[in-house]
């Protein structure tokens, strides 16, 4: 069987400092994997040099751009990229949804792809695998993420899969179509960082296989603020939690 092809899948708002070091990286180590890449990048109403620089780098690399004239949040985004890239894939290809500013590392997309072509249906960079490494990142801020996965084992146990909030992710081009068929737009419902979990969750509906991989975190390479709002984002998802265990779970179940 032949490799899948790499469809990489960048929401992207305001990174202007942090995108050339990321394509620079992809395209060295996909471009030297001898499997077919494409770059889907969603720009998400960016008011700096993003798409700019996004333009210039189509001319070097395989790059779609899809614009949002106005900032839409994380969830939009990433589902317009999804969308994009399930459309053009074919069902044994692989879908990688990373971060654009730098912090997730693209030679992991390879292995991850492997992954895929062995028979997983999910493959997550996880921060709760041995060998994995998280550097620039907060003492608080590794608690919170700690207590929600926690919490998401807790109440929506998926066989293979203990970091439910890491956005980098492989995914099975036939399981996301199968998804969007059943889901439409509802398939990444939420606006903010909770869209990253509740795609998991509806995505385990299919019986996917799951796997991780140790990821190596490397916050300490990002330039420019924190787009995250923490204090947002824990009433977001603790509600996400409360609204699939004990409402929107059931009623599907019904």
């Amino acid at each position: 069987m032949s490799p899948s092809k790499i469809f990489l899948v960048l929401p992207a708002y305001n990174e202007e400092e942090n995108l050339a070091a990321l394509l620079a990286a992809a395209q060295q180590v996909l471009s030297g994997e001898g499997r077919g890449y494409e770059v889907i990048l969603v720009d998400d109403g960016s008011h700096d040099g993003t798409l700019a620089l996004a333009e210039d780098w189509a001319g070097r690399m395989p790059i779609r751009i899809v614009r949002h004239a106005v900032n839409q949040g994380l969830g939009p985004t990433l589902r317009d990229g999804l969308r994009a890239a399930s459309g053009a894939a074919s069902d044994s290809d692989t879908i990688v949804a990373m971060d654009a500013d730098n912090t997730h590392p693209p030679e992991l997309a390879v292995p991850m792809a492997r992954l895929i072509d062995e028979g997983h249906d999910i493959v997550i960079a996880s921060r709760y695998q041995a060998g994995a490494r998280v550097e620039g990142v907060s003492a608080f801020r590794r608690m919170l993420s700690w207590g929600a996965n926690s919490l998401f084992r807790a109440a929506f146990p998926i066989p293979g899969v203990q970091d439910y909030t890491c956005g980098f992710r492989a995914y099975r081009g036939g399981l996301l179509r199968k998804a969007f068929d059943h889901y439409g737009d509802d398939l990444v419902s939420e606006a903010g960082f909770q869209s990253t979990p509740d795609l998991l969750l509806k995505l385990a509906r299919f019986a996917p296989v799951a796997t991780e991989i140790p990821l190596d975190l490397r916050y300490d390479r990002k330039r420019g603020a924190s787009k995250m709002r923490i204090a947002k984002t824990i009433v977001r998802t603790l509600g996400l939690i409360v609204r699939r265990r004990f409402g929107e779970r059931n009623r599907e179940v019904g």
